[in-house]
């Protein structure tokens, strides 16, 4: 088992279903309310830790009442607080997600106050725990200055990275070549790239504009499609499986953590994004976010009964 980290954004998901997504001005009778765990980091987290990881995460919590709730659920999915710190004048981050229960799409909106305030006292820390890790998977949900500060230090320390570039902004030219894989979805790879990819051809060229920034491997998710993946020698489109979909708000999220358990469990990086695939289809089966992810038993169930090629 490799050991491997994420480091990433909290926040509690505060999510309604609703016939429809409202439009602006508009408020709709929503049917389901539910608050829980959330934040592309430790959902990122949770996933790799429940499909069969040995993992390091780390985050940023307030100290109000939302805090219980991140706890509770690290706590709940066998995820140390040791690297989670606190600061005591931002609060716990929150989104506001609607999701359409005729189509499963959502609209979300993210505050994401104490994990975007990530200090340079909290990537000295982290240096101790990141040690022995073979990779380190980021996404673009905490302060910007952080998220450099932690390529670069991984760099540094010979750890490959994973960025998930989510939510999508501007990233440093200078960081792309000490990436090891990027992981946007299509929209993301579009707005990164210039590049459209609404079939293999477009994902192919965006791929290369992402290789031409000096970017080893690129995997990007395409919503119903699957997953385009490309390591610079071999290509491949993994298809989803015909599974009844509850709730895509996760979908990325567990491919991304699926992907990195399948990497911790020594996997190849084809071999892992498969994997992650099982992942993220097993999750859109379930509500919410952190609480869909599967477990391994689950993963390992769903691989035997649709006879998976890993």
């Amino acid at each position: 088992m490799k050991k491997v980290a994420v480091v990433g954004s909290f926040v509690v998901d505060l999510m309604a279903r609703t016939p429809h997504l409202p439009e602006p001005g508009e408020t709709v009778m929503g049917s389901y309310f539910k608050a829980g765990p959330g934040g592309k980091g430790a959902n990122q987290a949770a996933a790799a830790k429940k499909a069969g990881s040995e993992l390091v995460f780390s985050t940023k919590i307030g100290t109000d009442s939302f805090a219980e709730i991140a706890r509770n659920s690290f706590e709940s999915n066998g995820i140390s607080l040791e690297y989670v710190f606190e600061n005591s004048q931002a609060p716990t981050g929150a989104a506001l997600i609607s999701v359409d229960e005729g189509t499963s799409q959502n609209e979300i909106v993210v505050v994401l106050g104490a994990c975007s305030t990530f200090a340079d006292e909290d990537i000295k820390k982290l240096e101790g725990a990141l040690k022995g890790c073979e990779y380190l998977l980021l996404q673009m949900e905490i302060n910007p200055d952080a998220t450099e500060k932690l390529i670069r230090l991984a760099n540094e320390m010979g750890i490959k990275v994973i960025l998930n570039t989510a939510p999508v902004q501007k990233l440093s030219e200078e960081l792309y070549p000490m990436l090891e894989l990027v992981t946007p979805n299509e929209v993301e790879a579009r707005i990164l790239t210039g590049i459209a990819c609404d079939d293999p051809e477009g994902c192919r060229k965006a791929a290369q504009a992402f290789f031409d920034k000096g970017v080893k491997h690129v995997i990007i998710t395409i919503g119903k499609r699957g997953v385009y993946y490309n390591d610079g020698k071999r290509e491949e489109i993994i298809s989803n499986y015909d599974v009844p979909v509850v709730d895509t708000t996760g979908a990325g999220d567990a491919f991304n953590g699926g992907l990195l358990a399948g990497l911790s469990q020594g996997m190849d990086l084809l071999s892992a994004a498969r994997y992650g695939n099982v992942v993220s289809n097993l999750a859109v089966t379930k509500m919410g976010t952190a609480p869909a992810m599967p477990s391994w038993e689950e993963i390992q169930e769903f691989i035997r009964e649709h006879k998976v090629e890993l």
